[in-house]
């Protein structure tokens, strides 16, 4: 028997019992070690604000409809963020052995079972800390917004927002040639920006960023920006950042409506480019020979390699009987936090 969290209400979690399924010949049982609680879209399901508890997501023709709304609470299956033991192997499993760490996603839940082709394609190198797994789907995220950013060598890009997902981008930004200019308003993060290789850093509540950064670069503004904290006012002054008839990237998980989005300011005078990052697309450009596992191959392969500093943001762990204090952390004192993970017996 294992256990898995389930939200029970907006604002309440709790650890429910869940039984171990049989194992199938081609499939393979792992232990979870340990979880990382994503502070976009995790705090969108724990708070009640996901579009998706509210209206109905026609897949088909891609449209949220108010017909009716979408899976109510209780809500189960939550987390994408899992690196695990594997303690079970199939008699038809190959490429995959007890003991072995894999990277996946399979919510917050104590054990799993998947696919042997799914576990051998995630298999984590040997002595390489196990917590860098749970870096791999949110760095994926993060490669993406990169990608569709589209930087080249010598320009100077700005990023708004330096939780997990900045933090991670900022490096990825580096790789890719780029000078950074880091955007925040908690000190802790800026300094964190600093340590991991942001040339100037913004504190946007002692100035105005988007000023700022045009006076950093002689008043053209940064060659692309991106977005990456899920604030419509980050967002404006993302746009108002950027240098004439050039892109900013939306990447954080925005909510609810546009408070402070001024479109008829910078954005339709500047003739930006808006373009959305989202982790079930890949742009057109990209997708014939990239798909998420290779991002999150890329993101393990960097990391092990000691190219990607990803442990440096891990600033809580909790053991995952404390799961609800761990969400009340992120939900009511989220500048305290970067990531948080939970560490399973």
């Amino acid at each position: 028997m294992g256990r898995q969290i389930v939200f029970t209400a907006p604002g309440q979690v709790a650890l429910e019992d869940t039984p171990d399924p049989p194992l199938q010949p081609d499939e393979v049982r792992l232990r979870t070690l340990f979880s990382g609680i994503s502070a976009g879209t995790e705090l969108t399901q724990y708070r009640g604000s996901n579009p998706y508890l509210h209206k109905r997501f026609d897949a088909a023709r891609r449209l949220f409809l108010e017909d009716r709304p979408g899976p109510a609470y209780p809500l189960r299956g939550v987390g994408y963020e899992q690196v695990g033991e594997v303690v079970e192997v199939g008699s038809e499993v190959r490429g995959v052995r007890i003991g072995q760490r894999v990277w996946g996603s399979w919510g917050h839940r104590s054990h799993v079972v998947l696919a042997g082709s799914q576990t051998a394609s995630r298999v984590m190198p040997e002595g390489v800390d196990p917590r860098l797994g749970v870096f791999a789907r949110i760095g994926a995220v993060a490669l993406n917004a990169v990608h569709d950013a589209d930087i080249h060598l010598g320009e100077v890009v700005a990023l708004f927002g330096m939780g997990v997902l900045g933090l991670i981008a900022l490096q990825l930004a580096r790789l890719s040639g780029a000078t950074v200019i880091a955007v925040d308003g908690l000190e802790k993060r800026l300094n964190l920006a600093r340590q991991l290789g942001a040339e100037h850093l913004i504190d946007f509540r002692q100035t105005h960023p988007g000023k700022a950064i045009k006076d950093l670069t002689q008043g053209r503004g940064a060659d692309v920006s991106l977005e990456l904290s899920g604030s419509y006012a980050a967002l404006h002054e993302a746009i108002r950042a950027t240098a004439y008839n050039s892109r900013v990237v939306a990447a954080g998980f925005l909510q609810g409506e546009g408070m402070g989005l001024r479109l008829g300011e910078e954005f339709h005078h500047n003739r930006i480019e808006l373009v959305s990052s989202q982790t079930q697309g890949i742009s057109p450009r990209l997708a014939h020979r990239w798909d998420r596992l290779r991002q999150e191959q890329t993101i393990m392969q960097l990391a092990a390699q000691g190219r990607l500093q990803l442990l440096p943001l891990i600033t809580h762990t909790f053991p995952f009987e404390q799961i609800a204090a761990a969400y009340q952390l992120l939900d009511q004192q989220p500048g305290e936090a970067v990531q948080v993970v939970l560490e399973f017996p």
